[in-house]
């Protein structure tokens, strides 16, 4: 997707990034031409979108099946009580609409498989998975390699969150599976109807995530850049802190080695 001049109405929206010399101009027009996926658009997805609507990216495609319910709103700071019963998608998209109208947006209120994935990625320059059990995060993952299309992946509970960088279809870098293998293509995460979450804690995580988004999407653009693949950056809201692991490729991965 190639950005046209930014507008003065458009200049003057992003004025306090142009100003910042690690993203400058150019670097936000690149943002403009950028296609991101947003996947699952819960405690992760929802702050997320908000500070990603907010930067300057110019395409959205979000998916998620799932409605909008009461006990959401306690951390998904996008929807309010009138979204109660629709879903989250359309709710998502009513969202942006009303935040930026020149942002284009695309949606899918269909349950993301390893057989659909791969259709609702292609073509995004970076996608952000913020699902909730391991087989659609595998699934996205795979999806990934398949189709080049790097990955941020992250996950929140309690008090704790993290979020990592994936570009397995590259030759030196791990993807998603290479770090938590193949023992969880089940549904079977732990929710945080069971566990509970702070709320503050699942904003903390999803704008995290966005931050390291944008570092992504201005790699070769600006200084900013700095995809750091196969970083996992572990968020402790208890403490607080954060410490960062890096994953390794697997030599054995099933997903991103060749056959």
């Amino acid at each position: 997707m190639t950005s046209a001049p930014l507008s003065p109405q458009r200049l003057d929206r992003f004025a306090r990034h142009i100003v910042l010399p690690e993203i400058g101009g150019a670097g936000q027009m690149a943002l403009a031409g950028k296609h991101m996926a947003i996947i699952g658009l819960g405690g992760i997805g929802s702050p997320a979108l908000q500070y990603l609507a907010a930067s300057g990216i110019g395409r959205f495609t979000l998916v998620d099946d799932d409605i909008v319910d009461a006990s959401n709103l306690q951390r998904q700071t996008i929807f309010d009580t009138r979204d109660i019963g629709h879903g989250k998608a359309v709710s998502a998209r009513r969202w942006m609409a009303n935040f930026d109208d020149a942002l284009e947006v695309t949606l899918s209120d269909t349950r993301i498989s390893p057989e659909n994935a791969g259709d609702l990625i292609v073509g995004a320059d970076l996608v952000l998975d913020g699902t909730d059990n391991f087989a659609t995060r595998l699934a996205v993952s795979d999806a990934c390699v398949a189709e080049r299309v790097p990955l941020l992946s992250a996950a929140v509970g309690r008090f704790q969150g993290q979020v990592g960088a994936f570009a397995g279809h590259e030759p030196h870098d791990a993807c998603y599976r290479c770090f938590v293998g193949d023992a969880f293509d089940a549904e079977d995460c732990d929710t945080c109807a069971e566990d509970g979450m702070l709320g503050a804690m699942a904003g903390w995580a999803g704008t995290f995530a966005a931050m390291q988004a944008v570092r992504v999407l201005l790699d070769g653009v600006s200084s900013l850049g700095d995809p750091m693949w196969g970083k996992i950056h572990i968020l402790d809201g208890m403490k607080p802190g954060m410490r960062t692991l890096t994953i390794a490729k697997d030599a054995a991965c099933k997903a991103c080695q060749p056959v």
